[in-house]
């Protein structure tokens, strides 16, 4: 329904979303559960990481051809996916500070830390929405990245949702090590944002990573949330941060894992397009053969009326009002119960009735 995944390479398709599935879970286990797996995977990487994208900019600067043909550089270039990568880096190296108590991790005043880096997170995709609206309001419009992305209400109802979302977030000061020392715990942050969350990322990584959301909007949602209803309760913001950073490293440094050419064609039989594309591949051969020299030449914001090549934005307009539905009425009924018990939400926890809250609190040091 959302995606293509028929046909000749749909088995490959499946079996690399499970492999991806399967690779964040194992690797966030690793970061979790010791110092050593954190330093390693929020530390040492992005440093070497680091080392690696100031060499593609000074290349690139340069005129150095190696650089200029970088897959990180040709494919990843845009603004969106180097704040996404450090920002969440830097809520992985907070989580671990809270779950470690270093330094200020272990004053009470740090403890909204969490909420502060995750509105951060949505904020960043918030403004992405908006931008894809503005720039291909109706029409097809291609990115930095030269990715043809479609803009309109959809996306001004699921940035709308972002920032629900954010006030969806309760009791911040409530936030503690766990007592084995290996996550930290946020027993607030139940089921009912787990799923309203991953609702609205899903349709942003639909909406405007379109040719990426098979992995980063399903097996990347799903690894955390998968560990958090099943061994790790409480504990799924810390393993959204952590999935979501090693994602990031790895899509930085090889797109064409899931990419999709100027031409049409596809380095691997697993990359994956949604409906958006009525004719897959052959949808965007035609964009590019309708935005003209424009197209060829990387030109962000050319653009492409659907009636010269059509777009099949249905799903992402359902999925996108089913996104600000639900954060809708999360936060009434977050509202609701914070006005029948007397409490403030941000300093008080609202889920206190829930099993997942009860278990998730059995694992904090409090």
């Amino acid at each position: 329904m959302f995606f293509q995944v028929y046909g000749a390479n749909a088995l490959s398709q499946w079996i690399m979303l499970l492999v991806v599935l399967l690779g964040l879970i194992l690797l966030n286990e690793f970061a979790r559960r010791t110092k050593f797996g954190g330093a390693i995977m929020f530390f040492v990487i992005p440093v070497l990481l680091t080392a690696y994208f100031l060499a593609i900019w000074i290349g690139v600067r340069s005129g150095a051809q190696w650089a200029l043909e970088n897959q990180t550089h040709v494919y990843m270039q845009g603004w969106f996916h180097y704040a996404k990568l450090y920002a969440a880096t830097a809520g992985c190296i907070g989580f671990m500070m809270i779950k470690y108590k270093w330094g200020i991790g272990a004053k009470h005043w740090f403890k909204p830390f969490p909420f502060i880096i995750v509105a951060i997170n949505i904020l960043i995709a918030c403004v992405s929405d908006f931008e894809s609206a503005v720039m291909g309001w109706n029409k097809w419009w291609l990115t930095s990245e030269g990715v043809w992305q479609y803009g309109g209400w959809h996306n001004v109802m699921n940035g709308v949702a972002g920032l629900f979302n954010i006030f969806c977030m309760t009791a911040w000061w409530s936030v503690y090590s766990s007592k084995n020392k290996q996550d930290m715990i946020w027993p607030d942050m139940t089921w009912v944002y787990i799923v309203i969350y991953d609702i609205w990322n899903f349709a942003y990584t639909y909406n405007c990573l379109p040719t990426h959301s098979w992995y980063c909007g399903v097996a990347l949602l799903l690894a955390p949330t998968i560990a958090a209803l099943l061994w790790n309760r409480g504990g799924w913001i810390q393993n959204r941060a952590n999935t979501l950073a090693i994602w990031c490293m790895f899509a930085q440094v090889f797109p064409l894992f899931q990419e999709t050419f100027k031409n049409g064609q596809q380095w691997f039989s697993w990359a994956t397009l949604p409906v958006l594309y009525p004719e897959g591949t052959a949808t965007i051969e035609k964009l590019y053969a309708a935005g003209g020299q424009a197209a060829v030449d990387g030109i962000v914001g050319t653009t492409v009326d659907p009636s010269v090549v059509a777009a099949n934005p249905s799903m992402m307009v359902f999925i996108s009002a089913l996104a600000l539905v639900t954060n809708v009425v999360a936060l009434c009924y977050i509202i609701v119960v914070s006005k029948k018990r007397h409490i403030n939400p941000y300093k008080q926890d609202v889920f206190v009735n829930q099993k997942y809250y009860k278990d998730a609190m059995a694992r904090a040091d409090v």
